[in-house]
């Protein structure tokens, strides 16, 4: 982390300034965590963590925008499922089909998701380095980033 001095960082940049397209950049252990991916902003944390070369970040983008178009869509069958569950408990008698139904659009949306996570991996995979793959199994590992 870049430590400032007089309204200006180390590094020369003011503070609160953005890195999006550079290597160098400043994460402090809040920051980097957030809902979904596990990481605020998962293409420059990958990209630094990893030292991706410009084509790979390429990559690494479209990969990370099918996995939050997963994402996305998972949220929207989950408040389906929940409208299913409150029309399923609402009614004078339980409606145990509804109830069903809301199980039923969880667990293939999980199961929807849970494979993008893994063909997501694959596809970060096959774009690293030997080393930077290392690294990606390192953050894995130690839950820095969470898929």
């Amino acid at each position: 982390m870049c430590h400032g001095t007089r309204g200006q960082h180390e590094c020369g940049c003011a503070p609160q300034a953005r890195h999006e397209q550079s290597a160098h950049h400043h994460y402090s252990p809040g920051e980097d965590f957030a809902a979904g991916f596990g990481v605020r902003r998962p293409l420059r944390f990958l990209a630094w963590k990893l030292e991706l070369s410009e084509p790979q970040v390429a990559r690494f983008a479209a990969i990370i925008n099918e996995l939050k178009t997963e994402r996305a869509q998972a949220a929207v069958d989950d408040r389906r499922a929940l409208t299913l569950l409150a029309e399923a408990a609402g009614g004078e008698a339980f409606d145990a089909t509804r109830a069903a139904e809301a199980t039923r659009l969880r667990l293939e949306s999980a199961a929807r998701l849970q494979q993008r996570v893994t063909d997501s991996l694959a596809a970060m995979h096959a774009v690293l380095e030997a080393e930077q793959r290392a690294r990606l199994a390192t953050l894995l590992q130690t839950g820095t980033l969470v898929m």
